[in-house]
């Protein structure tokens, strides 16, 4: 007979907890029930290892945050003031360990960013709740046996949450059950707020009198006051995406350096990656976008497996985080150390899109006037090289440029690398009424670039009939405020198939298209330039370093002599 030891060997480990822990079963995952939770009392007193040191329950063991602590208490603070409420509480659970499928092998981690938001935690299996009437910041841990620290090793101890984190108090998931059923359990207790329905804290399905009482959840205005408190960042917040941005910025100069010598797309992402893990970065904001030629026309292109041999540019976009803050950068570089013509052409056009909008950034602003402004640009731009040929009002009222620009011109970054936007977004509504969460990421269609215009010219027009100052403007689009960072990233593509697929035969836009002209601009796929810009008080200030213009021609022809020698790049 075989002899099942793994099996005998867990029964003995549990055997010797049981006893260590005077006989209490152990549950180191929740949600848990009421019953549970009244029958269990975590082993605070257990010391077998550093990470069950008893949690501090003492509100006055907190101090305020420090200026090295992550302003959890503040975020939570605005997010209350958000929802307009002077009572309830906030429950967010953070990500769980998750194996791949049939697999005993975790998935990747990546932490909740709305938990993130408001513990400033990156290890798994956490929550947080936050008692709005008494300003109680509670920061909820797993406990960790011994033989996990053996396999897995330890997780920050209670005692050290409370030194790391800018909460009130520290306890173990464990006894969060007991918690939120004596909460639910009191017959005036205000309002649970959540996320989303799947969030919702499982109290079991005991009839006993203790579950009897169930929370009152509200899963519909928690995200968007977060939203709301989010889009606006911190001082804490912009010096994170500003590090994320050095340290990326460093990274696609090393490219530069580099690129002559370069023979394939892949080659590219691992110096993106190795200067940005050599600098503390293990983690890209989004997938690493390096494409070469034609590949450059996919908006979001990641295969980066071809051979950069007789292509004209590469397409490289690419941006780590920081303390789980984004940042977002795109560079267009030319592979053989000069523009070609063709190139040359299209690269000054977009780079003069993205310096116009770029002055444009300051307080008070409509996103979507800028929008329009790097539409215009880029039209004449294409107008004067013959792609597109026609009167000027025309092409522009059909929304011909959409076929090259077809893209928002930017997003806001933090958390998230398309981070979220408040109640409006940065872009306009579509045509049907259809807010759109993210700038680039939504398509921007020919129907709805005339849509933009119409409505910006009607805003003007009201304007002008109502006086000075008056006006509709921004009903669908927003305004830029202070400390918003936001992307600027124009771009001009030539995607044979979308082009051919959607405009060839359409002659509302097919008689705007010189399409011998354009088969010239076939090779050069794409050209995109992106920043990440903080919106200041009275302006704005661009927080990506990363060279462009006639600095990144000087650094490609730098690195060509062989001036750059390491791969890695310490800041």
């Amino acid at each position: 007979m075989t002899m099942k030891f793994d099996l005998i060997l867990e029964d003995e480990f549990d055997a010797l907890l049981r006893l260590v822990t005077n006989q209490h079963t152990m549950r180191f995952f929740w949600p848990i029930s009421c019953v549970e939770a009244r029958d269990q009392d975590i082993a605070s007193s257990t010391s077998s290892s550093s990470s069950s040191t008893p949690a501090s329950s003492s509100p006055a063991s907190a101090s305020s945050a420090s200026k090295t602590k992550y302003p959890a208490k503040l975020h939570a603070r605005r997010v209350a003031d958000e929802l307009g409420v002077r009572e309830g509480l906030i429950y967010l659970p953070g990500q769980p360990e998750r194996l791949l499928e049939d697999s005993d092998q975790p998935r990747a981690f990546r932490q909740r960013r709305y938990f993130f938001y408001l513990s400033g935690v990156d290890f798994e299996d956490c929550a947080i709740t936050y008692e709005i009437g008494h300003d109680k910041l509670t920061l909820w841990i797993p406990y960790v046996e011994p033989r996990q620290v053996l396999w897995f090793g330890s997780k920050p101890s209670a005692a050290e949450c409370q030194r790391r984190y800018d909460v009130d108090e520290v306890r173990y998931t464990t006894q969060l059950g007991k918690f939120l059923c004596n909460f639910a359990a009191d017959p005036s207790a205000p309002t649970t707020y959540i996320l989303h329905p799947d969030q919702a804290p499982d109290l079991g399905r005991s009839s006993s009198s203790s579950n009897s009482s169930k929370l009152r959840l509200d899963d519909a205005r928690l995200q968007l006051a977060m939203d709301r408190a989010r889009v606006i960042k911190t001082g804490y917040e912009v010096a994170m995406i500003r590090r994320a941005n050095d340290i990326s910025s460093a990274a696609h100069r090393r490219v530069a350096e580099r690129i002559t010598r370069l023979s394939n797309e892949r080659e590219t992402e691992a110096i993106i990656q190795a200067v940005c893990i050599a600098n503390g970065s293990r983690s890209q904001a989004y997938p690493i976008i390096a494409g070469a030629g034609s590949n450059g026309a996919t908006l979001h292109y990641g295969s980066n497996n071809a051979s950069l041999r007789n292509k004209q540019c590469l397409v490289l976009d690419a941006g780590c985080e920081w303390n789980c803050y984004a940042s977002d950068i795109t560079r267009t570089l030319p592979l053989s150390g000069s523009w070609s013509p063709k190139a040359a052409a299209v690269h000054t056009i977009v780079q003069r899109m993205q310096d116009e909008c770029i002055r444009q950034v300051r307080p008070g602003k409509l996103w979507r006037d800028i929008h329009l402004l790097a539409v215009q640009i880029g039209l004449d731009g294409l107008l004067a090289l013959g792609i597109l040929k026609g009167p000027r009002d025309e092409v522009a009222r059909a929304g011909t440029m959409a076929a090259f620009f077809p893209h928002g011109l930017g997003h806001h970054v933090g958390l998230d690398v398309h981070d979220v936007s408040g109640s409006l977004a940065l872009a306009a509504a579509d045509t049907r009424g259809v807010q759109l969460d993210h700038g680039k990421r939504v398509m921007v269609t020919p129907v709805m670039l005339a849509h933009l215009l119409r409505e910006r010219d009607n805003d003007k027009q009201q304007a002008a009939e109502a006086g000075a100052g008056a006006g509709a403007a921004g009903r669908k689009s927003q305004y830029l405020l202070p400390n918003m960072v936001v992307t600027v990233e124009p771009g001009i593509y030539f995607c044979r198939e979308y082009l051919e697929g959607y405009f060839l035969h359409n002659p509302s836009h097919s008689r705007f298209i010189d399409w011998d002209v354009l088969e010239g601009y076939y090779d050069v796929g794409g050209v995109r330039i992106e920043d990440c810009i903080l919106v200041t008080h009275d302006g704005y200030e661009n927080l990506t370093t990363a060279p462009k213009g006639d600095e990144l021609l000087d650094v490609i022809r730098e690195g060509d002599r062989g001036c750059v020698r390491d791969v890695f790049l310490s800041l």
